[in-house]
């Protein structure tokens, strides 16, 4: 058996799915959550390596400029949001079709997605202790003051949220439990990038909560973008593996 991606229609949406050769014995899955620009993560080998050397099946919805929350996106659906797709339609579908169910899943997302990654793991880490988020953009609410709905990147953001202060409540960091909260996190973002400072903000609050994570915030590699994100591949991905498997013996 060949590792492939292949196309699958879940509920009326496309997900992409990827099945490595020789998939992990324990079932590990990872959710995929894509960039607010769609691009598929087929289209990057270094992740299909990662996904190969660990066993790791994947599956990576397609939630249009959803940025993954709880609100209703148009362009993406207009009775379920992002989030509850996630959890309503992805989650069952991977436990029917490969036996994996929480903790066996763990949660990878890249720039929208990185932050939708770690709102999800934030809200629901029952679901989702195990999370890694690769130049997570996390303060979005910035991206609101600074643009209008008509927007071709961030104008879904002016029809989910009232105002950008509506938004800067719903961001992951704002999200965060002191006393429940994702027992893996992993986020990284290059020191060149816009993103880095909420990236930085959120790292600051996680230590002053003593809520345990691990965070890359030096390592540049190109910036925003898929240089970036396969530079840091093996170290996300590494990082997911590894908490996965201490999940099944912990448990």
């Amino acid at each position: 058996m060949a590792s492939d991606w292949t196309k699958i229609e879940l509920a009326g949406h496309e997900c992409h799915v990827y099945e490595p050769a020789v998939p992990s014995a324990h079932r590990y899955t990872l959710i995929y959550l894509h960039g607010v620009h769609q691009a598929r993560l087929g289209d990057y080998p270094a992740f299909a390596h990662e996904f190969d050397r660990y066993g790791l099946r994947v599956i990576a919805p397609v939630t249009q400029r959803s940025w993954w929350t709880d609100r209703i996106c148009r362009e993406f659906d207009p009775a379920i949001t992002a989030e509850r797709y996630v959890l309503d339609r992805v989650v069952p579908y991977v436990a029917k079709r490969w036996g994996a169910r929480p903790p066996r899943l763990a949660l990878l997302g890249t720039s929208m997605g990185g932050q939708g990654a770690l709102r999800l793991a934030y809200k629901h880490p029952n679901i989702f202790p195990t999370v890694a988020a690769i130049s997570p953009a996390i303060d979005y609410y910035i991206r609101m003051e600074q643009t209008r709905r008509s927007d071709e990147t961030y104008g879904t953001l002016h029809e989910m949220y009232r105002d950008p202060e509506d938004a800067r409540q719903d961001s992951a960091t704002l999200h965060i439990h002191p006393l429940n909260w994702p027992r893996n996190q992993f986020f990284c973002c290059d020191p060149g990038d816009w993103w880095w400072e909420s990236a930085d903000r959120l790292r600051m609050k996680l230590y002053s909560l003593g809520v345990p994570h691990e965070c890359d915030l030096d390592t540049a590699a190109g910036g925003h973008g898929f240089d970036y994100y396969s530079h840091m591949a093996p170290r996300a991905i590494g990082f997911l593996a590894e908490r996965l498997e201490q999940e099944r013996l912990r448990v």
